[in-house]
């Protein structure tokens, strides 16, 4: 079949570089404008831009997917289905009828289970043991076309969003070039969700992302995990600054410590939460680069006086 890949971050990559390995034609990639990045705030292309363009394939880059310039070269593509991973923006009523097959969405979960932009951090964050990736065609409401098939992923103890992620869009690329096969061999028809089971998975704001000491400590844990590599956990300091954190370790033999409360120690560094401690990992000081807490609590002369987070639960 031709097709036209939409996606944007590197999570979708697999699935392009899936297709282009596959049987079928990717003829143009549509993904995100250029967006600024880094510390000098510099344009970057998305990692499917740059993967496209390494492979000489051509990109489209409409400020919106309503754009009347992007409609007309949809339609003179001529394809047969647009598969799409985490493009980024809603597809208009205008353009889910003009590929032959329709979109064909690749979504990081068991719909109807967490649809929505975050599904990955939301599994984490409320401890799933079980999760995965569906293709489904996409219509008008948010995640809720009929899916043409699923894969389940293991959630392990200690895994961040980003680690499951990077798993799931590796497994899911090939989900998604076996669905366009059954596609384009006429042995796959979509399947409705089913009407129960629906979660919803909001993008993860700044605010969503602060720790609060007073939970116990394995949502702590979770929140911390949920939150990595984005938007990024943190806590705040006594002077008010944030304190970036990375995925701590409940230590459930401790539990002598208020939420919040900072216990320093040779070589670690404890916080109690409304249960058990946890051990901090890696954390970003205000205007720093990230560090082991230890080394942190050294360079500032931490006392078990210090509570994390006060004032903000």
């Amino acid at each position: 079949m031709r097709l036209l890949f939409a996606g944007t971050p590197a999570a979708a990559v697999p699935s392009l570089e899936a297709l282009l390995a596959s049987r079928h034609e990717v003829v143009a990639v549509l993904t995100r404008p250029d967006a600024r990045s880094g510390r000098g705030r510099t344009l970057a292309p998305s990692p499917v831009k740059a993967a496209a363009t390494e492979a000489g394939i051509e990109v489209l880059t409409p400020g919106s997917p309503r754009d009347e310039d992007f409609r007309a070269r949809l339609a003179e593509l001529a394809v047969d289905a647009a598969p799409v991973v985490a493009y980024g923006a809603l597809l208009p009523a205008s353009v889910l009828d003009v590929p032959t097959h329709g979109w064909v969405n690749l979504h990081f979960s068991v719909l109807p289970a967490w649809r929505g932009a975050a599904p990955v951090q939301r599994a984490v964050i409320a401890g799933d043991e079980v999760t995965g990736a569906s293709t489904f065609r996409i219509e008008e409401g948010l995640d809720t076309g009929p899916v043409y098939g699923t894969l389940t992923e293991t959630v392990r103890p200690r895994d961040t969003s980003g680690a499951l992620l990077e798993r799931l869009s590796v497994a899911g690329a090939q989900l998604l070039v076996r669905t366009l096969d059954g596609i384009e061999d006429g042995i796959l028809s979509p399947a409705p969700q089913p009407a129960d089971g629906v979660s919803l998975a909001p993008k993860l704001e700044v605010e969503d992302a602060r720790v609060r000491w007073t939970h116990p400590a394995h949502a702590v844990d979770r929140r911390i995990r949920g939150c990595t590599p984005a938007p990024g956990a943190w806590t705040s300091l006594p002077d008010g600054s944030r304190l970036g954190l990375g995925p701590v370790v409940p230590v459930p033999e401790v539990d002598d410590l208020a939420p919040g409360q900072v216990r320093v120690a040779k070589h670690e560094v404890l916080v109690g939460t409304g249960g058990h401690a946890v051990r901090l990992g890696d954390v970003t000081p205000p205007g720093k680069r990230p560090m082991a807490a230890a080394d942190w609590a050294r360079g500032a002369r931490l006392d078990d006086a210090v509570v994390l987070g006060a004032g903000h639960e």
